[in-house]
């Protein structure tokens, strides 16, 4: 069974919903009742059920019968840092406390997010409804709203997707979980040198566009005007129909102010890869 201390965890948060860590003035928490698979789009076929063993981290578990389970969709803090001598991020064992809670005493349902079942390490990667007293709630989602984890670049559904981002934003702006610590507060892309900081690291920016450049089968988003030195988003043209299906055809981009999220890598500037539309967002919506 789940250790003692996540039973506690769950019963002083309730299972209306997992608690939130929040900064010293906080903002209320929004009303955010739980959902229904079918109105979360997280809803592929069934795939497994069981109960949970043991929790490794914010979003792996064991089940019962000793199958590996990591959570679609989402990121969230490593419990440290793989590179020896590199001080822990924030908010790894407190994702961890709040996943054990979800999941201590409840019936788990996975669901499939994607074509392929299992990642690279044989775990299954699935959208996980924990259900409890004659209520299921998607685990994902849950932890998302409370500010534990991060949507990210990789959801499968896109309805799925719609509605994580719309709690995360919700979550972010109460300054929840993560989002009360200045170290995940989003980069802006007028600062190259704050967001190529986080190289090697998931991350949210957010700018104005400048321009859109085509090059061989590339598409350019470009946040200045020196590649070198400026944050740059690139999109395959072979990835563009997806953008532009969900509403996000690149070449609009120009002169609106967006929010990327991805890993942040260096290529003269800092720059971040766009494969899937829930990576970008109109923040001149919002």
């Amino acid at each position: 069974m789940i250790a003692v201390c996540a039973a506690g965890f769950a019963a002083a948060c309730g299972w209306g919903g997992v608690c939130a860590q929040q900064a010293p003035s906080p903002s209320p928490r929004p009303s955010l009742p739980s959902s229904p698979p079918s109105s979360l789009g997280c809803n592929g076929e069934t795939i497994g059920q069981g109960t949970a063993e043991r929790v490794v981290d914010g979003r792996t578990f064991l089940l019962g019968d000793g199958r590996e389970i990591r959570l679609a969709a989402i990121e969230v803090p490593a419990l440290a840092e793989s590179q020896e001598g590199s001080p822990a991020v924030p908010g790894g064992p407190a994702a961890k406390d709040a996943l054990a809670a979800l999941l201590s005493g409840a019936q788990i349902t996975l669901k499939q997010a994607d074509a392929q079942k299992t990642d690279r390490y044989g775990r299954l990667v699935a959208y996980v409804y924990a259900a409890r007293d004659g209520v299921d709630r998607s685990v994902q989602s849950e932890l998302v709203a409370a500010g534990f984890a991060r949507v990210g670049t990789h959801v499968g559904s896109r309805m799925c997707a719609v509605e994580l981002l719309r709690r995360e934003t919700l979550a972010r702006k109460g300054e929840l979980g993560l989002w009360a610590s200045s170290y995940y507060g989003l980069l802006n892309a007028d600062e190259p040198a704050d967001v190529l900081a986080k190289r090697g690291h998931f991350a949210l920016v957010e700018g104005k566009v400048l321009s859109v450049r085509e090059s061989g089968a590339t598409i350019y988003v470009n946040f200045g005007r020196r590649w070198t030195e400026d944050f740059t988003v690139t999109i395959l043209k072979r990835n563009e129909r997806n953008f532009t299906a969900a509403g996000l055809e690149p070449k609009t981009f120009t002169g609106r102010q967006i929010r990327v999220r991805g890993w942040v890598e260096e290529r003269g500037g800092p720059w971040i890869e766009a494969m899937r539309p829930e990576q970008i967002e109109f923040a001149d919506r919002e």
